[in-house]
C-alpha cells in the first residue's frame, strides 16, 4: 500500500541560506532594491497579502509583526485577505497595489489583466509602480523559496 503525503515522514528540506549564502545575499539586495520609495506601510501589506496567497507562514508572521512595528492598524491586517470587501479601510492606492499584487501573484491564471495594471497605474507615478511590481516580484521569490524549504515561522536563518 501506497503512503500519502500526509502519513510519511517528514524528510529533512535544505537549509538553503546557509549553503548557498550568495543566494541570500542576492535576495537581501533585491529586497532593499525593490523597498527604494515604496512607502513602507504599503509594502508590508503587499508582503503579507502575497504571502497569505502562496501559504508562506514564515513570511507571513515576520512581516505581520513587522505591519504592526509600523504602525499598521489591526482591523487592516485583519481584513487583508477580504480587501475588496473593507470599504473604506483601504486606500485607493492600496487597494491598486493589492489587486496587482495578486495578479502577479496568480499568474497561472494567465496575466496581468489590463484593467488591474491601468488602475495601479493611475494612482502611482512610473517610479512608483515599478516599485510596487518590484516588490510583489520579491515577496514572491521570497515565498517560493521559503515555502519549498518549509521555511518554519521564526526560524534562524542558518
Amino acid at each position: 500500500m501506497t503512503q500519502t503525503l500526509e502519513t510519511q515522514a517528514p524528510i529533512d528540506r535544505l537549509k538553503i541560506y546557509k549553503s548557498s549564502p550568495e543566494l541570500l545575499e542576492a535576495m537581501l539586495a533585491l529586497s532593499a532594491a525593490s523597498a527604494k520609495d515604496v512607502d513602507v506601510e504599503l509594502g508590508e501589506l503587499i508582503k503579507i497579502r502575497a504571502s497569505q496567497i502562496n501559504h508562506c507562514a514564515f513570511c507571513l508572521d515576520m512581516h505581520l509583526v513587522d505591519a504592526r512595528k509600523h504602525g499598521i492598524s489591526q482591523q487592516k491586517l485583519d481584513l487583508i485577505a477580504a480587501w475588496e470587501e473593507a470599504g473604506d479601510i483601504f486606500s485607493e492606492r492600496e487597494r491598486a497595489a493589492l489587486a496587482l499584487t495578486e495578479s502577479i501573484t496568480e499568474l497561472h491564471n494567465g496575466h496581468v489583466p489590463d484593467d488591474v495594471y491601468a488602475r495601479a497605474a493611475a494612482v502611482f507615478s512610473d517610479r512608483e509602480l515599478g516599485q510596487v511590481i518590484a516588490a510583489a516580484v520579491t515577496i514572491n521569490a521570497w515565498n517560493r523559496i521559503n515555502v519549498t524549504i518549509r521555511q518554519e515561522p521564526r526560524a534562524a536563518l542558518k
